[in-house]
Formats: C-alpha cells, sequence, structure tokens
C-alpha cells in the first residue's frame, strides 16, 4: 500500500497522474483485475467439461 500526499502548488491533475503512475509500477491495478476475474479449480473444470459437451453436440449437428 501506498499514500500520495499533494504538494504544495500541485494540481490535482498531477495529483491524479501521479497516483495513476504508481499505481501501475506498483501493478495494483493489475492484481485487482486478477482477483476480480478468479475461478476456483472447481468451476473451471466444469467450464471445460461444459465446452467439450458443446463442441461434440456442434459437431454432431455438423455432420448431418
Amino acid at each position: 500500500m501506498f499514500i500520495i500526499k499533494k504538494k504544495k502548488g500541485e494540481t490535482d491533475d498531477k495529483l491524479i497522474a501521479r497516483f495513476r503512475k504508481k499505481t501501475l509500477l506498483e501493478g495494483v491495478m493489475q492484481e485487482y483485475r486478477d482477483r476480480e476475474h478468479y475461478k476456483k479449480p472447481a468451476e473451471k473444470r466444469k467450464e471445460a467439461k461444459y465446452r467439450i459437451a458443446h463442441s461434440i453436440e456442434l459437431e454432431k449437428r455438423k455432420s448431418y
């Protein structure tokens, strides 16, 4: 975690730019995105099983 304090005479835009740059360098946003889209291993297996069954079904329809 980091703290950004406004410097004397610094505009809000510069402060926000400094904050964004710091978050990019620290990797905070990337970690947030990774955690936001985390799936449990059981959920991944279930989706993979569904994808296989769905592709088999599509192949059956194409062969007719």
